[in-house]
């Protein structure tokens, strides 16, 4: 009983120390950072556009720091004696385009969005890139921002009609995910809706999705567009819509963005949320899901359902993709063979101790033959992030390699571990 109580003063020291760090350093608004990434094949640089007050911080207010060491940059806030505040692991469309044909010859701009709990005094704002050959991170990019700064915009760009779907409790202490219309005129709203439930219920109905849907709350937000669809460059169509999606993009038919990562965020500036999904009102294939930024996916696609659980296995869990290309894409160089993947499901072996070599048993070779007999098997199959040699995934199948398949357990715990960190210890 002793030992009992004296962990509940413990815990109760802790949870109160967390919420008071929350406090001392920050307001329960929420801080959005424009940036623009620029560049090509060979360097980047970053700069600072706009910052923009925004009402509601929806992320943890116990969990500050990011240690899951994901992403591709990372970026961080710190006090004036550099203590350590806040900081998220995060991707990049920019990145992407940095491995394709067209960057090896021009140089582009990318804008993307960074949100934050809004700061009490000032902070400087680092941001990191992850070092290619030792998986590393060098710093990039660093500011000072002063929450009295003027140049802080603190307008309303827009007033959509918000819809709670799904409520559960405090945003601080759930995931919040926001489906943004996307090619839906003001006479479809009602089809959003409906989309937006479908959506909710495809991603409920995967584990463990299902089993962790009291740590969620879903809302749908009506973004009004002038034309319906979307933008299909291949055919020659074009349409003038919210966030200005398109297919095509890094000239793949089924790879369906939004280029500019600002003009979700500010969509979305009135709602708490942890994670951005775009429904695009189309039913040509298509989808994207970038860690930490958003996701996409077309409406009425006959693999719409599978679709948004394999973008969020990508945009909120970091998951990477587990399928392999016989033929060399514009992604066939995305991962360097002499650093450890950070994505928590794919590995090289430079590093596997720390992937999911505990979860294979001791009487499955390694490496996994890709037979039947290892179907229902955790092991080491050979094939994955694009690569069908020196890559290595966690199971023979599973839907971050076809949609047909579920979360193989080593997913599935890696997305129980995300919901976690944004629900447990929160209250």
């Amino acid at each position: 009983m002793k030992k009992l109580i004296l962990f509940a003063i413990l815990l109760f020291s802790i949870n109160s120390v967390v919420a008071q760090t929350y406090n001392d350093n920050f307001t329960p608004a929420r801080l959005r950072i424009n940036l623009v990434f620029a560049g090509n094949a060979a360097e980047q640089l970053v700069y600072l556009e706009s910052m923009n007050f925004e009402p509601e911080w929806g992320g943890s207010q116990s969990h500050l720091i990011d240690n899951f060491d994901y992403g591709e940059y990372y970026c961080k806030l710190f006090s004036k004696d550099s203590t350590l505040l806040f900081s998220h692991g995060f991707c990049t469309l920019f990145y992407e385009w940095r491995f394709t044909d067209e960057a090896k010859q021009t140089a582009r701009a990318f804008n993307v969005s960074l949100i934050t709990p809004f700061p009490k005094s000032k902070v400087r704002l680092e941001v990191y890139d992850r070092n290619k050959q030792t998986g590393g991170w060098n710093i990039l990019f660093k500011t000072e921002i002063n929450p009295d700064d003027k140049q802080i915009q603190r307008d309303r760009p827009n007033n959509y009609t918000v819809n709670r779907l799904l409520y559960n409790g405090k945003s601080s202490e759930k995931v919040d995910v926001v489906f943004i219309a996307e090619g839906y005129t003001k006479d479809e709203m009602q089809k959003f809706r409906q989309d937006a439930e479908r959506m909710a219920d495809a991603l409920f109905s995967e584990e463990p999705f299902t089993s962790r849907k009291k740590d969620f709350n879903i809302w749908a937000l009506e973004s009004v567009s002038q034309h319906s669809g979307t933008d299909i460059p291949d055919k020659n169509i074009w349409r003038n819509t919210v966030a200005n999606s398109t297919f095509y993009t890094f000239n793949i038919d089924r790879y369906l963005t939004v280029p500019d990562h600002s003009k979700i965020s500010e969509i979305a500036w009135q709602v708490p949320y942890d994670i951005l999904y775009v429904i695009v009102n189309t039913d040509k294939y298509g989808g994207a899901g970038i860690y930490n930024g958003y996701t996409v996916g077309s409406s009425d696609n006959n693999s719409a359902a599978a679709v948004i659980v394999h973008e969020f296995g990508h945009s909120f869990a970091g998951l990477g993709d587990e399928y392999a290309y016989d033929e060399p894409d514009a992604f066939s160089d995305f991962y360097g063979k002499e650093a450890e993947p950070w994505e928590p499901n794919i590995t090289s072996l430079v590093d596997f101790e720390r992937k999911w070599k505990n979860m294979i048993d001791k009487n499955t070779p390694v490496p996994t033959p890709a037979t039947n007999e290892y179907r229902n098997t955790t092991g080491l199959f050979e094939g994955a992030g694009y690569s069908p040699k020196g890559m290595y995934r966690p199971a023979l199948g599973c839907i971050m390699r076809g949609l047909h398949d579920h979360f193989c357990p080593v997913c599935q715990r890696a997305v129980n571990r995300m919901i976690d960190y944004y629900t447990v210890d929160a209250k």
